[in-house]
């Protein structure tokens, strides 16, 4: 799914394909998925989007959203898009088809669940979108050191865990489980690891890691286990992720561990990371 840094790749290459493309029509809901909501009806993306040129894209956390005069295209959480030439068929099952009136086109499938969203700027009063819209990103300059200091001083933070820290209400939006697992890696910090425990110097390298590796990511086109706008993998090569789970640690050699915790999967060496 995506998550920050590929939401970033994912806005900058639609920006760049997509520009000054005009819409010929746009059909949401065509394969019903029972984890695919919509803001609105469906059926009136249509109405809504043809006919309009697309202006550019930008990334909203770990959304991406398609501007269109003051018309917006949100594609949140499981969205995965392609970009269709001409020549390329669509897919048999899709949950949006944008065409375009050069003949290409912009598909959206829907894999475990994903949210979808046609409207006019200002209508969408989802809390999720606007506090996403609301908060600096970590790849940008305002997510600084004092803004990190602003976020230690949440409720109940000594008892939080690295994970629930990082992960968990909206304190980072787009910043999930996935890209969640190399930031504590870098940083030397269980997942589990309760915050109140952490050192200053301890808390200073999990605010570097964090800001330097969604920036590797970013800037590598996302991590290898995410596809972009194309279908091409990303170039992070995660250490912790599904492929890597019992393999050696890059650092130490100790086994990879994969549990269960918080509603997913944490990753982490044993020997780097101590709980």
């Amino acid at each position: 799914m995506l998550e920050l840094p590929e939401a970033a790749v994912m806005a900058s290459q639609l920006s760049q394909t997509l520009t000054g493309k005009v819409i010929a029509s746009a059909a949401a809901n065509t394969s019903p998925h029972k984890l695919t909501w919509y803001f609105g009806d469906p059926a009136a993306y249509n109405t809504l989007l043809a006919g309009r040129r697309v202006d550019g894209a930008h990334a909203v956390a770990g959304n991406v959203e398609l501007l269109m005069g003051d018309a917006r295209l949100l594609l949140q959480d499981g969205v995965s898009l392609r970009y269709l030439t001409p020549d390329q068929k669509l897919p048999p099952r899709h949950q949006l088809h944008l065409q375009f009136e050069d003949g290409s086109a912009l598909v959206g499938v829907v894999q475990m669940y994903g949210g979808i969203s046609a409207f006019i700027d200002g209508e969408n009063q989802n809390p999720y979108y606007l506090v996403a819209k609301e908060k600096p990103s970590p790849l940008t300059d305002a997510f600084n050191e004092a803004y990190f200091a602003s976020l230690c001083e949440c409720k109940n933070f000594a008892k939080l865990s690295a994970k629930a820290f990082l992960a968990t209400e909206q304190r980072i939006p787009g910043l999930g489980n996935g890209v969640l697992q190399d930031i504590l890696w870098n940083a030397g910090i269980h997942p589990k690891r309760k915050m109140g425990t952490l050192s200053e110097s301890e808390l200073a390298g999990m605010y570097r890691s964090l800001k330097g590796t969604l920036a590797a990511m970013a800037q590598a086109g996302g991590r290898d286990i995410e596809h972009d706008l194309f279908g091409n993998p990303g170039g992070y090569a995660c250490v912790l992720s599904k492929n890597t789970a019992a393999m050696p640690c890059l650092k130490c050699g100790s086994g990879i561990k994969k549990e269960a915790y918080l509603g997913g999967s944490v990753y982490y060496c044993e020997g780097c990371q101590k709980l």
